[in-house]
């Protein structure tokens, strides 16, 4: 197994840095290409009822007072129960923010943000979905640096891109659907109304120090909730495997501590990329269809933070850089198993919706890739033609979204073609991400991506 790891790495280690140099030398005029890859993960602990040990890692820490950020209705769950009675017999001085919105926006990011200043709080504990965690690691970041204003360190060019130059505080994130990954990644994303879309702050100051990936916080996970997070899962394993290989991104860091957080497709972040997709191949439909299936549930967890991994430092592209516009233009949309008090586009599902036409479009970048990921999803490919990867991806993804009823396109998640120019605009300033798809993708390609992504079935 060690063997054949090995020889995986020199091959795609070899192959890819012959191409470096060849550009290097055939394109001398122009900024040196990227020749290092630098990986950063959260420490995960995976278990049945890991979760009732946060306690006593905070004493560990000598955490002195602790704010634990959640929503309202993980705060009514069993798994924040565990949290809260571990904190109780470990004697923790904590308080509770429950006030995270799902979805978060700039201004639901400042009010967590302004409560976390208040306390003078030396560790974090997020309990929730990517949402939670997300808000949790904006407000570790802010309450670390207290004058600093929320886009400072947003991605450019929306942002400022500033460098984090503070220490940050212990953040433990306990992770309470299988999606986001947000659990082993230092990125916050939110939405950000001024544009009708998202952005968000990526850094890999933000990890949490701990990431507590317990199964048992699944078991109470609706349909549609795992179903979308599970899409997400999907999305960041294919984008991450099929992202611009990394020593093809230009320009190269003057500085080690400006490489990114995203950085490209490499040997390393394939593994756990890889591995994750064929976890949510296998388990993704039984952990929908079932809420008892506490083996699917659990592998998908594991498939998530394994993704996180992998996209966490690869990146995503396509998918993830149209989605943004999608979630913050859909004031309509509302779903099953998501709070009824305002409209949202549920970010898997944001994601998930426009990947039969990006697949296919970014197939003939890297056709091998694609038809592999077709072949992990189920897709027969024995006879397969390199110039059919992107019909094949494409056929297969519609399969699985059809097969689990995810509604038909951005027809009808509330959008026309109408819609199309707000779309585009809200994704090309999405460059962090949008930069790595290994097919360039112009203004036009958009609208014709979104055009392809109205209807899917």
């Amino acid at each position: 197994m060690l063997r054949h790891g090995f020889s995986l790495l020199r091959s795609h280690n070899s192959k890819r840095c012959v191409a470096s140099l060849q550009n290097q030398r055939n394109l001398s005029g122009q900024p040196e290409a990227e020749y290092a890859i630098e990986m950063a993960c959260s420490n995960i602990r995976y278990g049945a009822g890991v979760s009732q040990e946060i306690g006593k890692d905070l004493v560990n820490l000598r955490s002195q007072k602790v704010l634990v950020v959640t929503d309202k209705n993980v705060a009514t769950l069993p798994i924040m129960k565990t949290v809260r009675e571990s904190l109780d017999l470990n004697k923790i001085n904590y308080e509770i923010y429950s006030d995270v919105r799902v979805e978060p926006t700039d201004e639901s990011f400042n009010q967590a943000i302004a409560f976390g200043k208040k306390g003078n709080y030396d560790a974090f504990v997020g309990v929730g979905g990517g949402s939670v965690l997300d808000t949790c690691k904006a407000v570790n970041l802010f309450v670390s640096h207290p004058e600093a204003e929320l886009l400072d360190f947003v991605n450019a060019p929306i942002g400022k891109a500033k460098p984090i130059y503070n220490p940050v505080k212990p953040l433990i994130a306990v992770a309470t659907t299988a999606g986001t990954g947000s659990e082993t990644t230092g990125t916050a994303i939110f939405d950000y109304v001024a544009m009708n879309a998202k952005t968000g702050i990526s850094n890999r100051a933000l990890k949490p120090l701990l990431g507590i990936v317990d199964p048992l916080a699944l078991l109470t996970c609706p349909n549609r909730v795992t179903c979308y997070a599970g899409f997400d899962v999907l999305c960041h394993a294919i984008e991450s495997y099929t992202a611009l290989p990394f020593n093809e991104r230009r320009p190269r860091p003057s500085d080690p501590a400006l490489r990114p957080a995203y950085q490209g497709s490499n040997q390393i972040s394939d593994v756990w990329s890889k591995y994750a997709l064929e976890m949510t191949g296998k388990y993704l439909e039984r952990a929908v269809n079932n809420q008892d299936d506490f083996e699917a549930r659990s592998q998908m967890h594991l498939a998530s933070a394994f993704a996180g991994i992998g996209f966490g430092n690869a990146g995503v592209h396509l998918c993830h850089g149209m989605s943004y516009p999608i979630s913050g233009m859909g004031k309509k949309y509302k779903s099953a198993g998501y709070s009824d008090d305002y409209a949202l586009i549920p970010h898997g599902l944001s994601v998930i919706i426009s990947s039969p036409s990006v697949f296919n479009f970014t197939a003939p970048a890297c056709p091998d890739r694609h038809l592999e990921c077709a072949k992990i999803l189920g897709a027969d490919i024995s006879r397969a033609k390199r110039e059919d990867a992107g019909p094949i991806i494409a056929d297969v993804l519609r399969k699985i979204m059809h097969d689990l009823q995810l509604p038909d396109g951005l027809d009808e998640l509330g959008f026309s073609s109408d819609d199309i120019p707000r779309l585009v605009a809200g994704t090309l300033p999405q460059e962090r991400v949008t930069k790595l798809s290994p097919r360039k993708a112009e203004k036009d390609d958009f609208y014709q991506l979104f055009e392809g992504s109205m209807k899917n079935y």
